[in-house]
């Protein structure tokens, strides 16, 4: 078995060819989605965040609401940037969300990626301390992060309160069990999917990955998602650690599909830099006929090795179509593969 889900940038313009023309299209339609993908059988709904962006760029809002109406879907994020949070209100929005979601929020954090604009969490009030990098500043913000969702007070109470307070330091209020070990990073090099697993934290294995071998993609993948867990078992973690890949995978089973993939020319990994500097490796897609598309995932190593996939979905072709996408998956492909 393998959880399936989907994972949604949250793309919306006002050209013509598009069905998510406004942010208030995007937000609702994601309900919509996450609602349409529990009902189908998909096990998650994923989003990632972007700032400056014509994308989804607050999570907890839209978390909250997805968790009010869905019952068993996982909801989450992959990811939220941590060089533009504040940590500690961080935990309360995402305990809030969970709490209302009933315990189902599977959030996936990292340092970002590259952005729309310089340096764009300076306008969030946030600069990295003297000697760090934008990266240190993200990593020393989800220690923090994580410290405080252990739920262990550290706040002196006033002698005066407006309220009564409990006794001893206070914690961020609310706070919910369980959300620490529901907490991934979206690591993009090995070092940092090891760091990850020091941590106790699950693994988002990146939709691009910094070329460290010059292997293909999903070979480079599948040996971080080794180097991940055997630093997991090194560091004596009671818990089984959670990994996620994500993949555009696009059954043809109908004329649109036909329409909108069967000419995809993405069958090969892509090469490029990020953050202008680093060069990176970049996942191909897949769409195929159901039968060619179970022989090629077959052997994706990357695939094989996760316990959970996120379905990279066009969102700006609507949640009717996007959810036919998942329910193909679903019902063509999966179950050849042994994942239902």
């Amino acid at each position: 078995m393998k959880k399936i889900g989907f994972l949604s940038f949250g793309h919306w313009s006002p050209a013509a060819h598009s069905q998510t023309r406004s942010a208030a299209d995007a937000l609702l339609q994601s309900i919509e989605l996450a609602v349409a993908a529990e009902e189908l059988g998909a096990d998650g709904a994923f989003f990632r965040v972007h700032h400056f962006a014509r994308q989804l760029g607050s999570p907890f809002p839209l978390l909250a609401a997805v968790g009010a109406r869905t019952s068993r879907i996982e909801i989450g994020t992959a990811v939220i940037d941590l060089r533009y949070e504040n940590p500690f209100y961080m935990a309360e929005n995402a305990g809030a969300a969970d709490l209302i979601a009933g315990g189902r929020l599977q959030l996936g954090v990292s340092r970002g990626s590259p952005e729309q604009v310089i340096e764009g969490w300076r306008y969030f009030g946030y600069a990295p301390a003297a000697g760090e990098t934008d990266a240190d500043m993200a990593r020393r913000n989800v220690e923090t992060f994580l410290d405080v969702l252990r739920g262990q007070g550290f706040a002196q109470p006033n002698p005066q309160p407006m309220f009564p307070n409990p006794p001893g330091l206070l914690r961020i209020e609310p706070y919910s069990a369980g959300l620490r070990e529901r907490i991934w990073w979206g690591a993009s090099s090995n070092a940092t999917a090891i760091w990850a697993a020091k941590l106790g934290m699950n693994l988002q294995s990146s939709t691009l990955k910094n070329d460290e071998s010059g292997e293909p993609f999903h070979i480079q993948q599948a040996a971080q998602i080794r180097a991940f867990r055997q630093a997991w078992r090194e560091a004596g973690h009671s818990r089984e650690p959670r990994v996620s890949v994500s993949r555009s995978i696009f059954p043809i089973v109908d004329a649109r599909d036909r329409a909108y993939f069967g000419g995809s020319s993405e069958g090969s990994d892509q090469i490029g830099l990020l953050h202008g500097k680093t060069r990176a490796i970049f996942g191909r897609s897949y769409a195929a006929e159901p039968d060619v598309l179970a022989r090629q995932l077959a052997q994706d190593d990357a695939i094989a090795a996760a316990d959970t996939l996120m379905l990279t979905i066009p969102n700006q072709l609507g949640p009717d179509y996007n959810a036919h996408v998942i329910e193909s998956v679903l019902k063509y492909v999966a179950p050849v593969l042994g994942w239902r």
